[in-house]
């Protein structure tokens, strides 16, 4: 395979990214990848900076911020809170289905908008609580938080699924892909699929089903285990109404009997998920229901700037031609079945140690075209799929900064240090765990 000397030099840059990413989180490999391609592009490629940076995607980063925003001002309320504290007491003090509930409010809150991260931020201080009152060890309720909050991180609505939508947006027409609102609903379900039956598959089978009947019959004061909040404050109800607001505004012009009633002007302004979190936003703000100083300051720019910045490298790679010289390695090993499995085993591997959504599903999306090629077919949607299962499937490990939350908040009987252990073993097997996983699911059974 010929490599021209820019296609090499910017496999070495990302490959500088990727390695920094994994061994130094204090640096932000998006401003790092920004650099590296103005530095490619300009000695190698014979591009411009200028033109490299026009490739910064805006769109994508105008969406996050403004979601992540709205949502900022949802948590610095407290309405994600209280509606948390609210939703626990549904099981009355009925110990054995804890769990149950904590998975479904786990994954309702990562559903509506506030993101994977944010959710399990949320869900893991008050789930590593009970778990503590009612003898079930942090280990079986790490699995259930984490994998509840990764299983719905593609949600439309989410930072996670916003970024992967963003990417398949850029590459639909290579694709013939047009109708992303159903897509992504699908990759939705693919990870909900994917992650819930490895994760709870995992909760009961490594003592998880032993603890649930322990507990049947039993109960505990339902006041002891989550104390009644106050009732919704004029605020909060706001906020509330606004995120539901939110969900039908993105959800219903995308519908066959509902797009009619829109006017072309208002589906102007209902564009995407970003719009509608600007234009809700505003509107909170005007209302006095949120503090937007503060929503700033919670909002993971972090992330988004690793996203957009990686994102400005890889568009580099893709000029100088280093993309399909790592598209023809991963091709010559694969077929439109095994490539599944091998994308979910490296995304995998690579995410074990550096950021699924801001390193390693922006540098293998924009593949799939070129796989799809190299290969001669395959389904765009399974390769999708698979990315994004595979890049998160990991997070359970303690490196990850979901199963470090986790950690933080386990009682404080717990060997923290044998937790850590447990959980480092269980995040780095989910690496070959999910390469058998997509190859299963999305390869062989096509879903």
């Amino acid at each position: 395979m010929e490599i021209s000397m820019a296609a090499i030099m910017s496999i070495v840059a990302l490959t500088v990214v990727v390695i920094i990413s994994c061994v130094n989180e204090d640096l932000n490999v998006g401003f790092l990848s920004v650099g590296f391609a103005i530095i490619v592009g300009g000695l190698w490629a014979g591009v411009s900076g200028a033109k490299i940076m026009a490739a910064f995607p805006i769109g994508l980063f105008m969406i996050l911020v403004g979601v992540t925003f709205m949502f900022g001002m949802a948590q610095t309320n407290g309405t994600m809170e209280k509606l948390t504290a609210y939703s626990v007491r549904l099981c009355k003090g009925n110990t054995a289905i804890v769990p149950l509930i904590i998975y479904v409010l786990t994954t309702f809150v990562t559903t509506i908008g506030p993101g994977n991260i944010a959710g399990c931020a949320l869900m893991a201080p008050v789930a590593m609580a009970i778990a503590a009152r009612v003898g079930m060890p942090a280990f079986l309720m790490t699995l259930i938080v984490v994998g509840a909050a990764n299983g719905a991180a593609f949600s439309p609505f989410a930072p996670t699924g916003i970024i992967s939508n963003g990417i398949i947006a850029k590459m639909g027409p290579q694709l013939g892909i047009t109708d992303f609102n159903s897509l992504a609903w699908k990759i939705h379900f693919n990870s909900e699929l994917a992650q819930g039956l490895v994760n709870i598959g995992g909760f009961f089978i490594l003592g998880g089903w032993a603890w649930i009947n322990k507990q049947r019959g039993m109960s505990v004061n339902i006041d002891e285990l989550a104390p009644k909040p106050e009732p919704f404050n004029r605020n909060q109800i706001i906020t509330l109404v606004s995120v539901a607001v939110l969900i039908l505004l993105v959800v219903l012009p995308g519908l066959p009997a509902f797009k009619s009633l829109f006017s072309k002007a208002v589906l102007n302004l209902l564009a995407n998920v970003g719009t509608v979190a600007f234009i809700l936003s505003s509107v909170m703000m005007l209302l006095g229901a949120g503090d937007s100083k503060a929503a700033v300051k919670v909002m993971p720019w972090g992330v988004i700037m690793m996203v957009c910045g990686v994102s400005v490298l890889i568009d580099v790679m893709d000029q100088s031609g280093g993309l399909n010289f790592l598209v023809k390695v991963i091709g010559s090993i694969s077929n439109p079945v095994t490539v599944n499995g091998w994308l979910g085993l490296i995304t995998g591997l690579l995410s074990a140690y550096s950021s699924s959504s801001g390193v390693v599903m922006p540098m293998f999306l924009p593949m799939v075209p070129g796989l799809i090629n190299e290969i001669g077919g395959g389904n765009p949607i399974a390769m999708i799929t698979s990315i994004n299962v595979g890049s998160h499937l990991v997070d359970t490990a303690p490196l990850s900064t979901m199963g470090a939350l986790c950690i933080a908040c386990a009682g404080e009987h717990e060997d923290k240090a044998k937790l850590f252990r447990n959980l480092l073993i269980w995040g780095l097997s989910m690496a070959v765990v999910s390469g058998i996983v997509c190859w299963l699911f999305f390869g062989i059974l096509g879903l």
